[in-house]
Protein backbone atom coordinates (compact mmCIF):
# COMPACT_ATOMS: atom_id res chain seq x y z
CA UNK A 1 0.00 0.00 0.00
CA UNK A 2 2.64 2.66 0.99
CA UNK A 3 4.28 1.58 -2.72
CA UNK A 4 1.09 2.68 -4.65
CA UNK A 5 0.40 5.32 -2.62
CA UNK A 6 4.03 6.79 -3.72
CA UNK A 7 3.08 6.24 -7.50
CA UNK A 8 0.19 7.95 -6.90
CA UNK A 9 1.79 11.07 -6.08
CA UNK A 10 4.75 10.66 -8.57
CA UNK A 11 1.85 10.00 -11.17
CA UNK A 12 0.12 12.91 -10.22
CA UNK A 13 2.99 15.27 -10.60
CA UNK A 14 3.72 14.01 -13.66
CA UNK A 15 0.63 14.57 -15.23
CA UNK A 16 0.61 18.36 -13.54
CA UNK A 17 4.21 18.63 -15.36
CA UNK A 18 2.92 17.51 -18.50
CA UNK A 19 -0.18 19.70 -18.55
CA UNK A 20 1.95 22.52 -17.76
CA UNK A 21 4.20 21.99 -20.41
CA UNK A 22 1.12 21.53 -22.75
CA UNK A 23 -0.35 24.69 -22.15
CA UNK A 24 2.97 26.62 -22.22
CA UNK A 25 3.97 24.43 -25.19
CA UNK A 26 0.53 25.50 -27.25
CA UNK A 27 0.58 28.99 -26.37
CA UNK A 28 2.72 29.90 -29.44
CA UNK A 29 1.35 34.04 -29.07
CA UNK A 30 0.85 35.25 -25.79
CA UNK A 31 -2.51 37.30 -25.53
CA UNK A 32 -2.77 40.05 -23.26
CA UNK A 33 -5.72 42.40 -22.67
CA UNK A 34 -4.83 45.69 -23.01
CA UNK A 35 -8.26 47.46 -22.47
CA UNK A 36 -7.75 49.03 -19.38
CA UNK A 37 -11.36 49.39 -19.32
CA UNK A 38 -11.12 53.56 -18.53
CA UNK A 39 -14.31 54.31 -20.44
CA UNK A 40 -13.65 58.25 -20.26
CA UNK A 41 -9.65 58.04 -21.11
CA UNK A 42 -8.81 57.74 -24.98
CA UNK A 43 -8.38 54.99 -27.65
CA UNK A 44 -4.33 55.08 -27.16
CA UNK A 45 -4.28 54.88 -23.22
CA UNK A 46 -6.70 51.91 -23.74
CA UNK A 47 -4.91 50.00 -26.40
CA UNK A 48 -1.21 50.71 -25.12
CA UNK A 49 1.83 50.39 -26.65
CA UNK A 50 2.18 49.31 -30.40
CA UNK A 51 2.77 49.08 -33.78
CA UNK A 52 -0.10 50.84 -35.85
CA UNK A 53 -0.13 50.45 -39.68
CA UNK A 54 -3.47 53.05 -41.19
CA UNK A 55 -3.83 55.94 -43.46
CA UNK A 56 -0.76 58.33 -41.57
CA UNK A 57 1.89 55.38 -42.05
CA UNK A 58 3.69 53.30 -40.48
CA UNK A 59 4.09 54.60 -36.75
CA UNK A 60 5.89 53.36 -33.60
CA UNK A 61 3.23 54.40 -30.34
CA UNK A 62 4.52 53.97 -26.86
CA UNK A 63 2.26 55.21 -23.98
CA UNK A 64 3.90 55.97 -21.06
CA UNK A 65 2.27 56.83 -17.69
CA UNK A 66 3.13 58.84 -14.37
CA UNK A 67 1.17 58.57 -10.86
CA UNK A 68 0.92 61.98 -9.02
CA UNK A 69 4.46 63.67 -7.89
CA UNK A 70 2.99 66.62 -6.33
CA UNK A 71 4.72 68.73 -9.26
CA UNK A 72 3.37 68.71 -12.34
CA UNK A 73 5.77 69.12 -14.20
CA UNK A 74 8.00 66.28 -13.32
CA UNK A 75 4.73 64.12 -13.55
CA UNK A 76 4.75 64.77 -17.28
CA UNK A 77 8.14 64.85 -17.97
CA UNK A 78 8.08 61.42 -16.19
CA UNK A 79 4.89 60.13 -18.40
CA UNK A 80 6.78 62.06 -21.37
CA UNK A 81 10.00 60.05 -20.60
CA UNK A 82 8.37 56.56 -19.85
CA UNK A 83 6.35 57.00 -23.50
CA UNK A 84 9.54 57.11 -25.14
CA UNK A 85 11.19 54.13 -23.52
CA UNK A 86 8.31 52.32 -24.51
CA UNK A 87 8.91 53.71 -27.98
CA UNK A 88 12.73 52.55 -27.57
CA UNK A 89 11.39 48.68 -26.51
CA UNK A 90 9.32 48.42 -29.89
CA UNK A 91 11.57 49.67 -31.96
CA UNK A 92 14.89 47.39 -30.51
CA UNK A 93 12.02 44.65 -31.29
CA UNK A 94 11.59 45.52 -34.73
CA UNK A 95 15.10 46.16 -35.47
CA UNK A 96 15.89 42.70 -34.02
CA UNK A 97 13.67 41.42 -36.15
CA UNK A 98 15.15 43.03 -39.26
CA UNK A 99 18.57 42.27 -37.82
CA UNK A 100 17.88 38.42 -37.81
CA UNK A 101 15.88 38.39 -41.49
CA UNK A 102 19.11 40.05 -42.78
CA UNK A 103 21.17 37.89 -40.97
CA UNK A 104 19.22 34.51 -42.27
CA UNK A 105 18.85 35.55 -45.76
CA UNK A 106 22.89 36.85 -45.45
CA UNK A 107 24.35 33.71 -44.34
CA UNK A 108 25.74 35.72 -41.52
CA UNK A 109 23.80 34.23 -38.58
CA UNK A 110 26.15 31.68 -37.80
CA UNK A 111 28.92 33.90 -37.64
CA UNK A 112 29.02 35.07 -34.08
CA UNK A 113 31.37 37.99 -34.76
CA UNK A 114 29.31 39.48 -37.55
CA UNK A 115 26.06 38.92 -34.97
CA UNK A 116 27.68 41.42 -32.23
CA UNK A 117 28.75 43.96 -34.83
CA UNK A 118 24.85 44.14 -36.33
CA UNK A 119 24.02 43.88 -32.38
CA UNK A 120 26.00 47.00 -31.50
CA UNK A 121 24.51 48.97 -35.17
CA UNK A 122 21.39 47.83 -33.97
CA UNK A 123 21.53 49.73 -30.37
CA UNK A 124 22.99 52.29 -32.04
CA UNK A 125 20.13 52.79 -34.36
CA UNK A 126 17.52 53.10 -31.56
CA UNK A 127 19.14 55.98 -29.71
CA UNK A 128 19.89 57.68 -32.67
CA UNK A 129 16.49 56.97 -33.60
CA UNK A 130 14.88 57.71 -30.79
CA UNK A 131 15.69 61.16 -30.98
CA UNK A 132 12.50 61.69 -33.61
CA UNK A 133 9.76 60.47 -31.43
CA UNK A 134 7.57 63.02 -30.50
CA UNK A 135 5.08 63.63 -27.55
CA UNK A 136 1.83 63.79 -29.91
CA UNK A 137 -0.67 63.40 -26.59
CA UNK A 138 -1.47 63.84 -23.18
CA UNK A 139 -4.47 62.58 -20.69
CA UNK A 140 -4.75 63.00 -17.06
CA UNK A 141 -6.86 60.29 -15.47
CA UNK A 142 -9.49 62.79 -13.16
CA UNK A 143 -10.21 60.15 -10.76
CA UNK A 144 -6.56 59.27 -9.75
CA UNK A 145 -4.66 62.16 -11.24
CA UNK A 146 -2.19 59.92 -13.45
CA UNK A 147 -0.95 61.45 -16.72
CA UNK A 148 -0.41 59.40 -19.61
CA UNK A 149 1.37 60.52 -22.77
CA UNK A 150 1.93 59.56 -26.12
CA UNK A 151 5.05 59.59 -28.03
CA UNK A 152 5.44 58.33 -32.42
CA UNK A 153 7.53 57.85 -34.09
CA UNK A 154 7.69 57.94 -37.60
CA UNK A 155 8.50 54.53 -39.56
CA UNK A 156 9.63 57.27 -42.53
CA UNK A 157 11.65 59.09 -40.36
CA UNK A 158 13.11 55.83 -39.18
CA UNK A 159 14.20 54.89 -43.01
CA UNK A 160 15.37 58.61 -43.35
CA UNK A 161 17.94 57.90 -40.76
CA UNK A 162 19.14 54.83 -41.46
CA UNK A 163 19.59 56.30 -45.26
CA UNK A 164 22.20 58.84 -43.48
CA UNK A 165 23.87 56.71 -40.76
CA UNK A 166 27.49 56.42 -42.66
CA UNK A 167 29.19 53.98 -40.08
CA UNK A 168 26.99 51.05 -40.61
CA UNK A 169 27.32 47.85 -42.37
CA UNK A 170 26.39 48.77 -45.47
CA UNK A 171 24.62 45.26 -46.58
CA UNK A 172 22.19 45.57 -43.41
CA UNK A 173 21.70 48.88 -44.15
CA UNK A 174 20.59 48.36 -48.02
CA UNK A 175 18.69 45.03 -46.46
CA UNK A 176 16.66 46.89 -43.66
CA UNK A 177 16.15 50.36 -45.85
CA UNK A 178 14.41 47.70 -49.11
CA UNK A 179 12.34 45.76 -46.30
CA UNK A 180 11.55 47.96 -44.18
CA UNK A 181 7.74 48.26 -44.34
CA UNK A 182 7.20 44.42 -45.07
CA UNK A 183 9.03 43.29 -41.40
CA UNK A 184 6.99 46.50 -39.87
CA UNK A 185 3.76 45.04 -41.65
CA UNK A 186 4.35 41.55 -40.63
CA UNK A 187 5.67 42.58 -37.21
CA UNK A 188 2.33 44.61 -36.56
CA UNK A 189 -0.41 42.04 -37.55
CA UNK A 190 1.18 39.68 -34.92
Amino acid sequence: MHKWHYSTHVIKALMLAGFTLLIFGCSGKTLVESDLGMSEAPDWVNQGTQYLNNNKGRLFHGVGEAPVMGDASLQKSTADNRARAEVARILSSYLDVASQDYSAASGTGKDAAAQQSVSREIKNLTKINLSGARIIGRWKDKKSGTIYSLAELDMKYVKEVMKNVRHMNQDLQRYINGHAENIFDRISSR
